[in-house]
């Protein structure tokens, strides 16, 4: 069996609970995921691996993660259109 480091990087934090590691800042973002520390805005961040093994397994959380996301790409692509149709 493999242990996980006490300290998880973005790649690791996203491989763990499922997401992409490019949405593990939108989930910052969102105060869903809260990295140790106080890492500069475009730092290097951390995640606790006990949490994130917590939240990999609360279904609620998982639940409200996608729905923001689901929003978040809604959202960009919309922003795209309009864009798109001022130029």
């Amino acid at each position: 069996m493999s242990r996980l480091p006490a300290r998880l990087d973005m790649n690791q934090t996203a491989e763990v609970l499922g997401f992409l590691p490019y949405e593990i800042p939108v989930l910052i973002s969102s105060s869903l995921l809260k990295p140790l520390g106080r890492p500069a805005a475009n730092g290097h961040k951390y995640f606790c691996a006990d949490e994130v093994l917590e939240l990999s397994h609360d279904r609620a959380w998982l639940d409200k993660a996608t729905r923001i996301l689901i929003k978040y790409r809604q959202d960009k692509k919309l922003r795209e259109k309009e864009r798109q149709t001022v130029t």
